[in-house]
């Protein structure tokens, strides 16, 4: 699949401040970049770093006054849609190195209180099986509101709530696999069957080895997804993380499929 991406910000702040951007489409398995281009003016890049997990990269900009961005993508994903009933939960003492801090708690996913928290009718499953379970129990019990929910809203807010936006649904995912001894990270993406446009958070589950692409709120499904970065929760994946007060003036998420007609035309920013 070829997505056309395209992201426009502009942001403004009262005094001189900096702030980590997130924004760009990582070179991860799965994804092809075909070309991207980042426009940020005025141009006050300070650093570029990798970001965690080595999955993509974070932008340090230091801004005076106002602050606009231009990112545009064509990206080509070959990750498959994989089914995931069939495959199998890692023992957890195969759970090495980078991959045991996603059986943690972290900022958001407080798991002492989800014990005993996943659905009673879902004890005998494992592995995919619960994952797929528990990715519809959720898109079904729970309701998608915007507003509802901000930076201090936890996984066990929204499980209570029953109520929230792709980060809370992620979040209560996240949550439910770790108590279940099966690691979960965040993950931000851009997907074109998002409604509304945005940055969409989803989750990575970490099975007989490998890391699958889930989404709980049902929107996306692991083949359309261009992956920005990854994380523990929200904390870790935030497009923009500023250290000093911005407001914002315009932010738009455009992401659309390029037919194969249309390939030559568009593959171009």
């Amino acid at each position: 699949m070829l997505l056309s991406i395209e992201v426009d910000l502009k942001y403004r702040c009262a005094t001189p401040c900096n702030f980590l951007l997130q924004i760009e489409v990582a070179k991860y398995g799965h994804q092809n970049i075909i070309n991207n281009k980042l426009n940020v003016t005025p141009s006050q890049v300070v650093l570029r770093s990798n970001a965690d997990d080595s999955i993509g990269k974070r932008v340090w900009l230091r801004v005076e006054d106002e602050f606009s961005c231009k990112y545009k993508a064509n990206i080509e994903i070959t990750r498959n849609a994989i089914a995931l009933e069939n495959v199998s939960q890692s023992p957890i003492h195969d759970i090495q190195g980078e991959v045991i801090k996603y059986i943690m708690p972290s900022r958001y996913c407080h798991l002492e209180k989800f014990e005993g928290s996943v659905p009673k009718q879902f004890s005998d499953l494992k592995g995919g099986k619960l994952v797929l379970a528990l990715c519809e129990w959720i898109k079904n019990e729970f309701t998608y509101v915007a507003g509802v929910s901000d930076a201090s809203t936890t996984a066990h807010d929204t499980l209570n709530a029953k109520q929230g936006v792709c980060r809370d649904y992620a979040h209560v995912l996240i949550s439910m696999l770790r108590v279940s001894m099966i690691p979960a990270r965040i993950v931000s993406g851009y997907a074109p069957s998002v409604s509304p446009q945005d940055f969409h958070a989803l989750v990575e589950v970490y099975l007989e080895g490998a890391w699958y692409l889930v989404d709980p709120t049902g929107m996306t499904t692991a083949d359309e997804v261009a992956i920005i970065g990854v994380g523990r929760d929200a904390a870790d994946i935030s497009f923009l993380t500023s250290y000093g007060f911005l407001t914002m003036i315009n932010q738009s998420v455009s992401v659309n499929i390029i037919e194969k007609a249309e390939s030559y035309r568009h593959l171009a920013c």
